[in-house]
């Protein structure tokens, strides 16, 4: 009985996927934010210009993500 009550309360709706989605992207982009950073004070600006970069298109993504999942 307690566990066919457990499976049903964790059982995840299809509509609330979508949405923890785009929560990695963003944890991406801030630790490519903090690697440009540091990488750029430690004078390896190859790194920290790449790194910035792919930065710049996870936030992208993200917002592009989070837009569409709240218009749909």
């Amino acid at each position: 009985m307690v566990l066919a009550q457990l499976a049903a309360e964790s059982i995840i709706p299809v509509q609330n996927v979508v949405l923890q989605f785009g929560g990695d992207l963003i944890g991406l982009a801030i630790l490519f934010l903090v690697l440009a950073l540091i990488t750029g004070v430690l004078g390896a600006s190859g790194v920290a210009g790449l790194s910035m970069d792919i930065a710049k298109w996870l936030v992208i993504i993200f917002v592009v993500l989070a837009v569409l999942t709240f218009i749909f």
